[in-house]
C-alpha cells in the first residue's frame, strides 16, 4: 500500500518508537520470517520513517538469533532506500570512550552461521563488501554531530563477534592489537544485506564501555550488561536528536554508488 511506503528506515532501540507521533503500526511476515518486532511507520522532520527494534521492543532477541534477513526485507518492501542503525560498542581503544559517537566506515566478520545473504538459491552474486557504508549519510550525520558539539569519530572498524558472551582479556587485547577501533555483535549481516538490496545504510555506534578494560589500567574495569545498559539509556537523547538531524539533513537524492551495489555483482544469468 503506497501509504504505507517509508523513504528511512531505523533500526535501534525501542526508544526510538516515541519519536513519531500517533504510527501507523503494521506487522510484516515475509519470505524470510518474522522479523524482530512490528513496525511503527510515520513522519518524523517531514519525511516517511519506519521504525524497527532490531532485539524487539522487550529486548527479548538476543544478537545471533535476530532474524537481518526479515528485517532489512520489510524495510526493503516498504520502500526504504536508507537505513540508519544504532548500535551499542566497546571501545578497544582508550581514545574511545563511553559516552562518544562514532559512524563505522568497515567491519570485520567474526560471526558465524547466520544467514547472511539474500542470494543462497540458484543465483550466485558477489557483492563488493569494499565501502559497505553509504558515505553520504556518513558524511551528513558527522556534519550533524560536529554542530551538536558532541564528541564524535567520523570514522571507525567495528568488528563483529557472535555473542551473546562478551570477548575474554586475550580476545579483546588481539582486536585491539589488529587496529580495529570498536566491537558489536549485530552489524553483520544487518550492513551488508542493506547493501544486497541496494540501500545506503549508516551504523552509529554509541560507545558503553571499555570491552574486557584496559591493559594496564586498573581504573578501567571489564564490561558488565548493567553498566552497558545504563550508559546506552544515558546517551539516548543525544542519540535521537542526532537520528533526527541526520534524517533532516539527508539530500532528497542519493549521490553515492549504493544504489547500484548489484551492478556486475552476478554471476547466473535469469
Amino acid at each position: 500500500m503506497k501509504n504505507m511506503d517509508a523513504e528511512i528506515g531505523v533500526i535501534g532501540g525501542s526508544g526510538f518508537y516515541s519519536m513519531i507521533k500517533k504510527p501507523v503500526i503494521m506487522h510484516d511476515s515475509n519470505a524470510y520470517g518474522e522479523p524482530s518486532d512490528s513496525i511503527a511507520i510515520g513522519s518524523l522532520e517531514n519525511r516517511k520513517v519506519a521504525f524497527l527494534a532490531r532485539h524487539s521492543k522487550n529486548h527479548t532477541i538476543p544478537p545471533h538469533k535476530v532474524n537481518y534477513r526479515a528485517n532489512i526485507e520489510a524495510l526493503s518492501n516498504l520502500g526504504a532506500k536508507r537505513i540508519i542503525a544504532t548500535n551499542a560498542v566497546g571501545s578497544l581503544r582508550e581514545d574511545y570512550m563511553p559516552g562518544d559517537i562514532l559512524f563505522f566506515d568497515q567491519f570485520v566478520n567474526m560471526t558465524h552461521g547466520r544467514n547472511d545473504t539474500f542470494f543462497d538459491e540458484d543465483y550466485v552474486v558477489h557483492v563488493s563488501s569494499a565501502d559497505p557504508y553509504c558515505e553520504q549519510m556518513r558524511k551528513t550525520a558527522s556534519s550533524v554531530a560536529k554542530s551538536m558539539k558532541i564528541r564524535y569519530h567520523d570514522s571507525g572498524t567495528v568488528v563483529v563477534v557472535n555473542g551473546p558472551r562478551f570477548s575474554t582479556r586475550a580476545e579483546s587485547k588481539y582486536y585491539g592489537a589488529q587496529g580495529f577501533d570498536v566491537i558489536n555483535m549485530t552489524q553483520y549481516p544487518e550492513v551488508m544485506l542493506a547493501r544486497e538490496k541496494q540501500i545506503c545504510y549508516l551504523g552509529i555506534g554509541i560507545v558503553t564501555d571499555y570491552d574486557a578494560g584496559i591493559e594496564g589500567r586498573k581504573d578501567i574495569g571489564k564490561v558488565n550488561s548493567k553498566d552497558v545498559e545504563a550508559t546506552f539509556a544515558n546517551s539516548m537523547a543525544t542519540v535521537k536528536a542526532l537520528v533526527a538531524g541526520t534524517i533532516r539533513e539527508l539530500p532528497q537524492k542519493r549521490a553515492c554508488s549504493c544504489g547500484s551495489a548489484l551492478e556486475n555483482a552476478a554471476l547466473t544469468k535469469k
